[in-house]
């Protein structure tokens, strides 16, 4: 007999003012994981980890890396499926700071449209909703002393940056990790009260691209229209990624992309988004992109190819009249299944080479990829995912897609056989990896709960 979930529900209330002072303490941390200046401060937040852990009665510990450390806790309690549970504790860097209208690591409540939010870096991305896994097992342990399944947790401190030491750990750590399904809070829902499960992430490939020219920079009085630019040249290489109907021009690029399933599409168009919200929360008013596809559509289920920096020559005060040696640009491509980024890596830097004036040198270097990834949507711990948060929100989830990459998906898939349940609790307009990023303190309840309620789910799986 699955322990009374009721009782831990009301304890969630009655204790929930504790749970937001540790998410502020959590907060507080600047464990901005890319940049060595807070290599530190990034050990730290691992390291108060694993005292909240060990504080609920988890068995838990650090494990060192070339990087930053790996957290895993592990609880061997209950019957039925064991639970892996995955978060990470770095965050994005601040910058930039002048746009803040509070400091970002000295988080703060404040009321909003729907109540009151709490505003810092880290606040949904992911501490705020990690924090709700961890409140849950707090919740279940404080009421009934034990979990009812088994659960291991697993935390990273690099996924800003790449996850680069991720992948050697799980293959180094197969039995430590060893689970029947893994849980993660780091996506979004369509609306406050719309629960959902992700179930389609695009995948990417993040480039950078090097235009050469001259051996150095020079006079652009004594040389100007007399030798290649390479900022020109690379202005004309990106302005032909796509043609006039929004499409990547990159040869190859859809060879595998399948049409949408059309009951896919169909639910999606039956969630009732408002497009124009979304753009406005973005600051724009119109959509560009692929012909023939609604915003939701090119979001969650279209490729596509952006320049996410383009720098090259004298950008500093004053004058300083150059022709630069160099050029380069930042690109990433978001993937579909069944794209492949090796494939696609390889078809960008063809692209550049073959439209290469003479002259002129180009470098491609990786700076990171990731496999895109569709979750089967009729196992029994996804419909167990449903019920729970079915019972949180008092409605049923929306399977959606997300056009963002976790790349730890298809790891977890690759490596450990495991597919994974993206319950996630954000929102469109929580301004992750922005200035004043926040996370809705009643998204972050109905979290807490949908993760206890998913618990007693899991349980009832083997008829405990």
């Amino acid at each position: 007999m699955v322990a009374d979930i009721s009782a831990v529900l009301r304890w969630i209330d009655a204790h929930f003012d504790d749970s937001v002072a540790r998410l502020r303490d959590f907060l507080r941390i600047p464990s901005v994981g890319a940049d060595p200046a807070h290599d530190a401060d990034t050990r730290r937040a691992a390291e108060w980890l694993v005292t909240e852990l060990r504080g609920i009665g988890i068995e838990a510990a650090l494990h060192d890396t070339p990087g930053h450390p790996m957290v895993v806790g592990r609880v061997e309690e209950g019957r039925g499926p064991r639970i892996l549970y995955y978060g990470h504790y770095d965050v994005q860097p601040p910058d930039p700071l002048e746009l803040w209208q509070s400091p970002p690591f000295e988080p703060v409540v404040v009321e909003g449209p729907h109540g009151p939010r709490i505003v810092a870096r880290g606040a949904v991305d992911d501490k705020g909703q990690l924090l709700t896994i961890l409140e849950a097992l707090r919740a279940w342990k404080a009421v009934h002393g034990a979990l009812p399944v088994p659960v291991t947790v697993f935390v990273e401190g690099e996924e800003e940056s790449s996850s680069t030491n991720l992948e050697p750990f799980m293959e180094d750590h197969r039995g430590l990790l060893a689970a029947d399904v893994v849980v993660v809070s780091d996506t979004l829902m369509p609306g406050i009260d719309q629960p959902a499960i992700t179930t389609r992430l695009r995948g990417m490939v993040y480039a950078e691209v090097t235009v050469g020219g001259p051996a150095q920079d020079l006079h652009s009085g004594m040389f100007g229209g007399a030798v290649v630019n390479p900022i020109h040249v690379l202005a004309a290489l990106v302005a032909g990624l796509h043609d006039d109907r929004g499409r990547v021009t990159v040869e190859g690029f859809y060879d595998r992309v399948q049409p949408l399933p059309p009951e896919e599409q169909r639910s999606w168009r039956e969630l009732g988004l408002d497009e124009g919200a979304i753009l406005a929360a973005a600051g724009v008013d119109r959509s560009v992109g692929e012909e023939g596809y609604s915003v939701i559509e090119r979001i969650w289920g279209r490729p596509c190819l952006d320049v996410n920096g383009i720098w090259g020559g004298y950008t500093g005060e004053g004058a300083k009249t150059v022709i630069p040696a160099e050029a380069h640009a930042k690109l990433s491509c978001r993937l579909v299944p069944d794209q492949r980024p090796a494939e696609i890596f390889t078809a960008l830097r063809r692209h550049f080479e073959a439209r290469l004036p003479e002259g002129c040198r180009i470098g491609m270097r990786e700076l990171g990829r990731g496999d895109p990834v569709c979750v089967p949507t009729d196992s029994p711990h996804l419909r167990a995912a449903r019920d729970a948060l079915r019972e949180a929100f008092g409605r049923e989830a929306a399977l959606i897609g997300c056009g963002g990459s976790i790349p730890v998906v298809a790891s977890f898939r690759r490596i450990l056989g495991l597919d994974t349940i993206l319950m996630g609790f954000g929102l469109d307009d929580d301004r992750m990896h922005g200035p004043n990023e926040k996370f809705e303190l009643r998204c972050f309840e109905r979290g807490i709960k949908s993760h206890a309620l998913l618990l007693a789910r899991m349980a009832e799986l083997a008829g405990g």
